[in-house]
């Protein structure tokens, strides 16, 4: 991303808005906003592969591995507005499995771009069940999205949740549900 074009499109928006981009408050704004965009749109050039760096471990496990309650952060593709919520992963290893910071970081790649929810979710169960083969993977996502809350509808309490399983997961009724009913436990 060209930051200089950014922050002077920026600067341009500020004049369309009515604003006076040489305000004090104003000045080092097109600049910031470039940074925080350049930081918000990462996700456009980062590799899976480079992400998950190695860290991929052989273990004969074929039990449920879950990591629940991934803060998630993204921008809506429609109205470039955030939307935030929580990510629950789930997956049976096929004998390999993930270091546990690399279910976030996926999350966090993913998330760094414009998006709709359903495909995050989507992105994020291939990449998990691609990169192990694993016997199954679920994802779930529950997000707020303030295109929703702050302008059109003006819903504030408005949840939204997405799901994708894929292999064992969708075929086998009961480790879905084992599924929801360990990501449903309350934390202690």
């Amino acid at each position: 991303m060209n930051h200089e074009k950014v922050a002077g499109l920026i600067r341009e928006l500020l004049i369309e808005l009515g604003e006076d981009p040489e305000r004090e408050g104003l000045l080092k704004t097109p600049q910031r906003v470039a940074a925080s965009l350049a930081f918000l749109s990462s996700g456009y050039h980062a590799d899976i592969e480079q992400l998950i760096n190695g860290a991929i471990f052989t273990q004969e496990a074929h039990n449920m591995v879950i990591a629940r309650d991934i803060e998630v952060y993204s921008m809506c593709e429609h109205h470039m507005l955030p939307f935030f919520g929580r990510c629950h992963i789930g997956y049976i290893p096929n004998g390999k499995i993930f270091g546990v910071s690399k279910l976030a970081r996926m999350v966090d790649m993913f998330a760094r771009r414009l998006q709709i929810q359903e495909r995050l979710t989507e992105q994020i169960a291939h990449a998990i069940m691609d990169s192990i083969d694993a016997e199954g993977v679920g994802v779930i996502i529950e997000a707020q999205h303030l295109c929703m809350m702050m302008r059109g509808v003006e819903k504030q309490n408005s949840l939204m949740t997405t799901s994708a399983v894929l292999g064992s997961f969708r075929k086998r009724l009961a480790t879905r549900n084992e599924f929801l009913t360990l990501i449903s436990r309350p934390r202690h």
